[in-house]
């Protein structure tokens, strides 16, 4: 069994074109090939593709990713999309100079195609309930505001001691804004308040009913609580969901770390282009 066969758990039953072999009762022994001419990719970031770090800001995008993304969006005509909690704007500095079709803030944001101009959904939150929230990082050191524009997250992973302080104030911030105008997010080691009526899974609904995804069959890889309603809904385009790091509800399997995942995109960009006649020299790995 190979390292990354080991870091996949999987449960499909498939309507993809995807190869399956020796499949066992916990872990599968796999070689998952989607046909990228027939799928979209859509794919989390932070916990997903990319390793979590002390602080947003610290995240690293390996060279190598950003090869494999440029290679996924030639071989599946520009069906590729990042699906983020961050803004688009955050996105496109993070990728420079790789540019895609995303959806940011958790859906206030949506660009089908990496050069166009995005829908928005909402708009951001108002400078004083922003900060009203960045006021709880005074609980502490290691208690973090990250400004998301669409919406403001408190992480608190360098002081996890401090969740249950952490989350009863943003509750209570959350408590004197508008009804019905802002919801409260939970995350790994982070809660969130963004606009209300805006998610993940509304905003990759929308994307499949524009080209280049429409009539593609998706397959949308989450780490977060964040991500679960897409999990919820991605089979209804004939797609297949895979959560990072822990099992979710209508998922159909999942990978150990990030890295397993960033190895796995590598292999199949390798593949399709080998597949295509392009042959593999120079694909390059995961990182």
């Amino acid at each position: 069994m190979s390292d990354l066969d080991a870091d996949l758990d999987l449960d499909v039953d498939l309507d993809m074109s995807l190869e399956i072999s020796d499949l066992d009762m916990e872990l599968a022994e796999i070689s998952l090939v989607p046909d990228l001419r027939k799928c979209a990719i859509l794919l989390d970031i932070d916990g997903t593709i990319l390793d979590l770090a002390p602080s947003p800001q610290q995240v690293w995008v390996p060279p190598g990713l950003r090869r494999t993304l440029a290679r996924l969006v030639d071989l599946t005509g520009g069906a590729v999309a990042l699906v983020s909690g961050r803004s688009l704007a955050d996105i496109d500095l993070i990728f420079s100079p790789l540019q895609l079709a995303a959806i940011g803030g958790h859906g206030a944001e949506l660009r089908a195609v990496a050069d166009a101009e995005p829908i928005t959904r909402a708009g951001p939150l108002s400078a004083a309930l922003k900060r009203k929230l960045a006021s709880v990082t005074e609980i502490g050191p290691g208690i973090l505001a990250e400004n998301k524009g669409y919406s403001l997250a408190i992480h608190y992973r360098l002081a996890p001691d401090k969740e249950d302080e952490v989350r009863t104030a943003v509750a209570a911030i959350f408590a004197q804004a508008p009804p019905g105008s802002v919801e409260i997010l939970p995350g790994k080691l982070v809660v969130q308040i963004k606009p209300a009526r805006i998610n993940k899974a509304d905003s990759v609904s929308e994307l499949m009913s524009f080209l280049p995804f429409a009539d593609r069959n998706p397959i949308f890889i989450g780490d977060d609580i964040t991500d679960e309603p897409v999990f919820g809904i991605i089979s209804k385009f004939g797609g297949l969901g895979f959560s990072v790091g822990r099992v979710f509800a209508d998922t159909n399997g999942h990978f150990d770390k990030p890295d397993s995942v960033r190895t796995w995109l590598a292999r199949i960009a390798a593949q399709g282009l080998d597949t295509q006649g392009l042959g593999t020299q120079g694909a390059g790995t995961a990182e």
